[in-house]
């Protein structure tokens, strides 16, 4: 069976960090881009942030961009997203997805073959 799961969620108080991580069950995550999506409630999901399959290059939802940070660690089938300077609009389940044939649009859940099953985030003081 082939999935990814994400752990790290939970609860921070506003101004604080947390580090989401993405790992992979019955494959590798090596030649996949991986993207990061949250969906706060009443609101559509939403892309934040993915990684090529390299480590290369990474792209970033603009009201994230110098807080967040993606990483990959191919070695140990880990994909990151370090989070900082949280706040209560960061609050949602984030998603991590895994594509093997992605065009740069990181935003469309379409481009991803392989989702998990969220982990919560709650910024709250």
């Amino acid at each position: 069976q082939l999935q990814l799961v994400e752990s790290g969620g939970g609860l921070v108080q506003p101004g604080g960090s947390l580090r989401l991580s993405c790992t992979a069950s019955g494959f590798t995550l090596d030649n996949y881009a991986i993207g990061w999506f949250r969906q706060a409630p009443g609101k559509e999901r939403e892309g934040v942030s993915c990684i090529s399959s390299s480590g290369g290059s990474a792209t970033y939802e603009d009201s994230v961009k110098g807080r967040f940070t993606i990483s990959r660690d191919n070695a140990k089938g880990t994909v990151y997203l370090q989070m900082n300077s949280l706040n209560p609009e960061d609050t949602a389940v984030y998603y991590c997805a895994a594509s093997e044939y992605y065009s740069g649009s990181y935003w469309v859940s379409d481009e991803y073959d392989y989702w998990g099953q969220g982990t919560q985030v709650t910024v709250s003081s």
